[in-house]
């Protein structure tokens, strides 16, 4: 799957400490290629110790010496951001592997409540943000009025994520394909999106929906009112 990613021409590759095996399926099958993407991974550990060891398993696991991307993985609560920012702090861990040349940029990510992603971009200057980019979203605490347009205003980074609501969103009627969901996504302001795929056939199937483009301001709407009835289920990261 991942070289059939690599051979349509993906060039953004993301993992995490917390996602069980995919750094190590990068790092068995990248291999030269590693020069030529965008490689992410992310920690979830609040404490510069904790970080700092996950770093290392990370670049093991990935075999490359560097990340692209470091990301604080899933901010929820101002208890994540009061440890992370506190005297030996998260944030003590990443600063210090980008000052040692093992992470080029820095991010955060989360999905449950926008104001504390908010925070975070006024407590540091964070090169890039992961926010949930779906037709649900506008329902209920809603990442797209909030956080997109402020990262957007300072110049972060765009990452879209939870684009098909974990497949859930093919569930609602008339929008059974991943097709509209990868347009509604592409027609915000990001600098990329990233979808989780089981097989070969879906990394090539999403490719060609986003190849015809984003949809526009009335199938947008229209797709909106479609989803509103089941926002709340589709939103179950929050």
């Amino acid at each position: 799957m991942i070289r059939r990613a690599l051979d349509l021409g993906i060039s953004y590759f993301e993992s995490a400490r917390a996602y069980s095996g995919s750094e190590a399926y990068y790092g068995e099958a990248l291999g030269d290629d590693r020069q030529r993407i965008f490689l992410t991974s992310k920690s979830h550990d609040r404490t510069a110790i904790g970080a700092l060891s996950h770093l290392e398993t990370t670049l093991k696991n990935l075999r490359t010496d560097w990340l692209d991307l470091w990301q604080l993985h899933d901010l929820r609560s101002e208890a994540d951001l009061a440890q992370i920012f506190s005297p030996g702090g998260a944030i003590e861990a990443f600063e210090r592997a980008k000052k040692e040349g093992k992470v080029r940029f820095l991010g955060i990510t989360g999905h449950q409540e926008p104001q504390i992603l908010l925070q975070a971009l006024e407590l540091y200057p964070f090169d890039t943000v992961l926010l949930p980019v779906n037709p649900a979203e506008p329902a209920y605490l809603s990442f797209l009025d909030s956080v997109l347009p402020e990262a957007r205003r300072r110049g972060l980074g765009v990452i879209g994520m939870k684009v098909l609501c974990r497949g859930l969103g093919l569930q609602v009627p008339d929008y059974g394909t991943p097709e509209p969901w990868i347009r509604y996504a592409l027609a915000h302001d990001v600098s990329t999106i990233v979808i989780g795929c089981d097989n070969p056939q879906q990394v090539q199937q999403n490719v060609e929906a986003a190849a015809k483009g984003a949809l526009g301001a009335e199938e947008m709407a229209k797709m909106e009112a479609a989803v509103a009835p089941y926002a709340r289920q589709l939103m179950y990261y929050k």
